[in-house]
C-alpha cells in the first residue's frame, strides 16, 4: 500500500486557491444580492445611507451561509457566527462610510453610483476574506 506524500505546504496552497475561486464566486452572488436591492431601495425611495446599510446586510447573509458551508466547509458554531457578526458590523460601518465618501468625492457623475459601490464592496470583501479565513475558519 503506497501512502501519497504531500506537503503542509502544497495542502495550504491548494486550499487557498479553492477557497478564493469559491469566495470570489460566492462574493459575486452576494454583490448581485447587495447591488440589486440596493438600487430597487433607492428607486423606491429610500435614502442612499438606509438603502446602502439594508442590501449590504441581505449581501452579507448570503455571503455568510454560502461561505461557511461551501467555501470553508465548517460545521454551524455559535462562536464562529458572533464572530463573523462582529467581523460584519465592522465591515459594515466600513463599507457604508467608504460608499458615501466616494459619492461625495465622485460629485454624482453618471458613473459615481456604481464605482463607488464596487470600491466600497471590494473593500470588504477583502477585509472579510482575510479575517475569516485567517481567525474565523482558520485551517488547523
Amino acid at each position: 500500500m503506497e501512502i501519497p506524500v504531500t506537503t503542509d505546504l502544497a495542502d495550504d496552497a491548494m486550499d487557498l486557491k479553492t477557497q478564493i475561486i469559491r469566495f470570489v464566486a460566492t462574493g459575486g452572488l452576494s454583490a448581485v444580492v447587495d447591488y440589486g436591492l440596493y438600487v430597487l431601495l433607492l428607486a423606491l425611495g429610500l435614502p442612499r445611507i438606509a438603502a446602502k446599510s439594508l442590501s449590504f446586510v441581505a449581501g452579507t447573509t448570503t455571503a455568510y451561509l454560502i461561505n461557511r458551508r461551501w467555501t470553508f466547509k465548517a460545521e454551524p458554531s455559535r462562536t464562529r457566527f458572533i464572530a463573523v457578526v462582529v467581523l460584519y458590523a465592522v465591515t459594515f460601518g466600513i463599507q457604508v462610510w467608504l460608499n458615501e465618501l466616494m459619492n461625495q468625492v465622485f460629485d454624482d457623475q453618471w458613473w459615481s453610483l456604481p464605482l463607488a459601490f464596487v470600491i466600497a464592496q471590494g473593500t470588504a470583501t477583502v477585509i472579510n476574506f482575510i479575517v475569516q479565513r485567517a481567525v474565523i475558519f482558520k485551517i488547523k
